[in-house]
């Protein structure tokens, strides 16, 4: 367990919660957050009790706000660095490498940088009649992180978020299949989050890192060769006692007793 001022890092029977705690900052990710978010991502990836993660943040309206553009325009004026230079990773990618699922309970609006954490996510359970945005273009910021979009929205509605700016309802990207599930209260958001993280965790673990792989892998590559790739990550799953286990357990009837190996 990690706990300070602006990062809470739990462990409870195989599901992890990352939570951002700035509610006085609407969450916003500042140059420290980002680096022990960082850091949280290469532990979780490599401990064994890990099975899922949950990403949240402390309720205030605001899932995560972005950037903290209060202390980046301070270590501009003071030291003229653009505060990306400062971050061990700038666009979040340790986070997209993660090889375990990552579920965002979103119990707010996310804008920017809030989006990214989202879009790096791979399910999403999101507040009703909140927004969501990617507001650089109008602050003089980038989005380059934004591409993998395209393969999760339709391009003009990606076109319509980076170009103006503006914050559209939550609800349009629910319809689209973005959002996994919308609920009506933060409480509702969580135990939802952590209802899938509860099937998840149960499931196989050797199955559940080669299917995220491979469907992440395949968005990369496209169909034909990503049919190939998925096929060789999952080698390994088929060769395991776990791809005995299985089998065996649904023909005795009982619970299986996974051993991730």
């Amino acid at each position: 367990m990690t706990t300070n001022e602006e990062l809470i890092y739990t462990l409870e029977d195989g599901v992890a919660t990352v939570k951002l705690n700035r509610p006085e900052r609407k969450n916003a990710l500042s140059i420290s957050l980002v680096n022990k978010l960082t850091e949280v991502w290469q532990d979780v990836d490599t401990n064994d009790d890990v099975k899922v993660i949950v990403l949240t943040s402390a309720d205030c309206g605001v899932f995560c706000a972005g950037m903290d553009l209060k202390e980046a325009a301070e270590i501009k004026a003071k030291t003229g660095d653009d505060a990306l230079s400062k971050l061990k990773d700038p666009f979040h990618q340790r986070m997209r490498d993660v090889r375990k699922p990552i579920i965002a309970a979103m119990t707010g609006h996310l804008m920017a940088g809030g989006m990214l954490l989202s879009l790096n996510s791979d399910l999403r359970v999101g507040l009703s009649r909140t927004r969501v945005g990617i507001t650089e273009a109008k602050i003089g910021r980038g989005s380059p992180w934004a591409v993998p979009l395209l393969g999760m929205l339709p391009q003009p509605m990606i076109m319509e978020l980076v170009l103006t700016g503006e914050q559209l309802a939550i609800e349009r990207f629910f319809d689209v299949g973005f959002i996994n599930y919308l609920e009506e209260t933060p409480d509702d958001v969580r135990t939802q989050a952590y209802r899938l993280a509860g099937i998840i965790r149960d499931n196989a673990p050797l199955s559940v890192v080669a299917v995220k792989a491979s469907i992440l892998r395949a968005m990369s590559l496209g169909c034909d060769e990503g049919l190939k790739e998925a096929k060789r990550l999952h080698e390994v799953v088929y060769a395991s006692e776990d791809g005995i286990e299985g089998p065996k357990s649904f023909a005795e009837k009982r619970k299986p007793i996974w051993k991730g190996r």
